[in-house]
């Protein structure tokens, strides 16, 4: 095996340097531009969870692993010990999943459990970087059926989502991947900020 030279770990470092500075300056811009949307993602994710109702997440691919991560924080603990509250990842039940796609087809897999285990009291938190896919948009519209609040975290210019969402936090970014990293840094600062309120 060789040795890396010199200007090979002098290359390494500099695309360290310049993806975690994009990301520094990003969710620098995203602080100092979106706060008050920040802050009333914040607001609708407090009422929920202090009334009892269910935090119900869902998105595709790394959106789906954010969904699951965050959906884990409420149920389990982020940094406080305090009681459960009640949060359901709708990305993680192999046999409904498969089910619903079989059956309904994969625009479905989502609304299909909004329309089982959604009611009013309910906030359904949905990740979608593009705001365009099939299945969160009906996810979208299976909650405003049933007058569920839809809160979305997207990016580029929120997608047919944003019309269909009571709030959307819109990271300024067309990648995918920088919008992944901050919805998750986020949403885990209002994790934060809930478990130290209630």
């Amino acid at each position: 095996m060789t040795q890396p030279t010199g200007s090979d770990v002098r290359a390494i470092s500099d695309h360290f340097t310049k993806g975690l500075t994009e990301l520094a300056e990003l969710a620098s811009a995203v602080a100092r531009e979106l706060g008050p949307q920040l802050a009333r993602a914040h607001e609708m994710v407090r009422e929920t969870v202090s009334r009892r109702g269910k935090l119900l997440f869902c998105g595709n691919g790394g959106s789906a692993a954010d969904a699951q991560h965050i959906a884990t924080e409420y149920v389990v603990r982020y940094t406080r010990d305090r009681a459960a509250y009640p949060a359901i990842a709708l990305t993680t039940d192999t046999s409904l999943l498969t089910a619903a796609g079989n059956d309904f087809g994969f625009d479905a897999v989502f609304a299909r459990q909004v329309e089982a285990l959604a009611g009013p009291d309910d906030l359904l938190i949905i990740h979608s970087t593009s705001g365009e896919s099939p299945n969160v948009l009906r996810a979208a519209e299976a909650a405003r059926a049933k007058g569920v609040r839809v809160l979305a975290f997207s990016a580029r210019d929120g997608g047919r989502l944003r019309a269909l969402a009571d709030h959307s936090v819109v990271i300024p970014t067309q990648r995918t991947d920088r919008a992944q990293e901050l919805h998750l840094c986020i949403e885990h600062l209002i994790c934060d900020l809930v478990e130290g309120e209630l």
